[in-house]
C-alpha cells in the first residue's frame, strides 16, 4: 500500500493522495511501518499530508473537504454526536454542521426525508446545517468554500 500511494501522489497530486491516504487509514490498510517507510520516500509536500491525515474520515468526499478547509484554520471537528441529530460528518466551530452527502447514501425520498429530520432537530438544538453532495464538493467548490467560511463567521 505504501508504493501504491507514493505511485498517487507523485501521478495524480497531493488532494488525490490525501483522499487515498485517508482511506487507507480508515480500512487499516497501512501499518505505522508502512507510514514510516512513506513519509521517509516522500517529498515535503507528502509528508504534510501525512501528518495531517487521520482515520475517521468515512468517505473521500469527507477527506476532500477537511483537506480543502485546512488553510483557514478551522476548528473542525469529524464524526461528532450530537443531540437528538446522531452523528454529522462535521461540526466546525461550536453551531455549524456540514454533511456530505454522498449519492449512495441520500438518494430516495425516505433518506430525503431522515435528512430534513436530522436537519430540523439540529436547528431546534442552535445548529446549522449545511449540506453538500459530491457534485458541489468536487465540481463548485468556490461555493462550498464560501457557505462555510460565511456561516462560520455568521454562527460558529
Amino acid at each position: 500500500m505504501p508504493r501504491i500511494l507514493r505511485q498517487i501522489l507523485s501521478c495524480r497530486g497531493i488532494e488525490e493522495f490525501f483522499v487515498a491516504l485517508e482511506s487507507a487509514l480508515n480500512r487499516g490498510l497501512i501499518t505505522p511501518a508502512g507510514i514510516a517507510w512513506l513519509r521517509q520516500k516522500t517529498n515535503d509536500a507528502g509528508r504534510d499530508a501525512i501528518d495531517f491525515a487521520r482515520p475517521d474520515a468515512d468517505s473521500g468526499l469527507e477527506s476532500l473537504l477537511r483537506w480543502r478547509l485546512r488553510r483557514h484554520g478551522l476548528s473542525i471537528r469529524a464524526q461528532v454526536s450530537i443531540v437528538s441529530v446522531g452523528r454529522v460528518d462535521f461540526l466546525i466551530g461550536e453551531r455549524v454542521i456540514v454533511e456530505v452527502d454522498g449519492r449512495g447514501n441520500h438518494a430516495g425520498a425516505e433518506r430525503r426525508h431522515n435528512d430534513l429530520v436530522r436537519d430540523a432537530n439540529a436547528a431546534a438544538w442552535g445548529y446549522v446545517t449545511l449540506r453538500f453532495d459530491y457534485a458541489l464538493v468536487v465540481h463548485d467548490w468556490e461555493t462550498v468554500e464560501l457557505a462555510i467560511l460565511n456561516h462560520v463567521e455568521r454562527f460558529g
